[in-house]
């Protein structure tokens, strides 16, 4: 069914019917009222992408995104795909973790279609991506990454504080054999988080042993357990660059080196996913700012932004303390408070 249709049968101008169907125009309350009855009665819907086109703006937002299955991701996924969706967008999903030529394939497909922003979440989708989207005249919202493109926005979390912020809550707690544990996906969240830990340790003149292995997961975390638990220093407290890691080296500690946590190791995570509050696990970890980083994207885009300086805006990720740190000033002063 066509608006010339709806027209003919609510005896109205084919300009009436545009203009009931276009927020903020005018049209009078028995005018849009026939409209509406006539479109209910043909089943007609207004072709969004069509009218976009026409007006250079489709309404069509692309979300790039690597390991879409881990937690934290599918979390920042589902947080932006419901404020788009609020906002009157709609959002195009594009899966990195596939062959080259084939995330290659649906980017173009979706430039094809003229989104009109694109979001790539943090660090594992090459820079390429975001420098192909770039030559093509999209909008960038890049969220965690080091990528510095115009007309694009940074949203980046304080990893380096955090991870500082561990270091001293290990201290407090009286654990001296300090360890980080990471991948070897090298995004820019992990290095920074890693490095800030290493160069804080540095300068307070203490050692860190510093264990990198596999992918961003918690079978690496397991590895990277048993690595760090059969050196004949073995630590007595970890950092762990994620939570999924921090899952796996404290399973590590426990089942295969019969640890107690926190009693003969402290670990510390980021994230704050689910599993992170589950009672086999009780993660200290650092709470993502989902809500606030999918909001700020979101506004970003709403408001049509596209200058030639790139914008940054700091997040925190905030300490949430469980039971997987031994109890010291830090802790007790938090539970005292909460």
């Amino acid at each position: 069914m066509s608006a010339k249709d709806v027209a003919a049968l609510a005896g109205v101008s084919r300009a009436a019917v545009s203009r009931t169907f276009t927020p903020g125009a005018s049209v009078s309350a028995e005018t849009r009222r026939k409209v509406l009855e006539a479109a209910d009665a043909l089943g007609y819907q207004v072709n969004h992408l069509a009218r976009g086109l026409t007006r250079q703006q489709t309404g069509i937002v692309a979300l790039i995104v690597a390991q879409l299955a881990t937690p934290y991701r599918s979390a920042m996924v589902q947080a932006l795909t419901g404020k788009l969706q609020a906002a009157g967008k709609v959002a195009m999903i594009i899966n990195t973790d596939q062959e080259e030529a084939t995330v290659e394939l649906a980017l173009r497909q979706a430039l094809r279609y003229r989104a009109d922003a694109a979001v790539i979440l943090s660090g594992m989708p090459d820079r390429s991506i975001a420098d192909l989207c770039h030559r093509n005249g999209q909008r960038l919202v890049l969220i965690n990454r080091d990528d510095s493109l115009p007309g694009s926005i940074q949203l980046r979390v304080n990893d380096a504080q955090a991870a500082r912020m561990a270091l001293l809550a290990f201290l407090r707690a009286g654990c001296r054999r300090l360890a980080v544990a990471t991948s070897c996906d090298d995004t820019p969240s992990l290095l920074a988080r890693e490095r800030s830990f290493l160069e804080e340790a540095r300068t307070l003149g203490l050692d860190v042993q510093c264990e990198r292995f596999g992918a961003t997961g918690y079978a690496s975390g397991l590895a990277l357990g048993e690595r760090l638990l059969v050196r004949p220093e073995r630590p007595d407290a970890v950092f762990c660059t994620t939570d999924l890691i921090a899952c796996g080296v404290m399973d590590a500690a426990r089942q295969r080196f019969g640890l107690s946590i926190p009693a003969d190791l402290s670990v510390i995570g980021f994230d704050d996913i689910p599993q992170a509050g589950w009672e086999a696990y009780q993660l200290t970890t650092f709470t993502q700012p989902i809500e606030e980083t999918a909001a700020a994207a979101v506004d970003w885009i709403a408001r049509g932004e596209n200058g030639d300086v790139p914008c940054r805006v700091d997040l925190t990720a905030t300490m949430r303390w469980r039971r997987s740190v031994r109890a010291g000033q830090v802790g007790a002063e938090t539970a005292a408070a909460s």
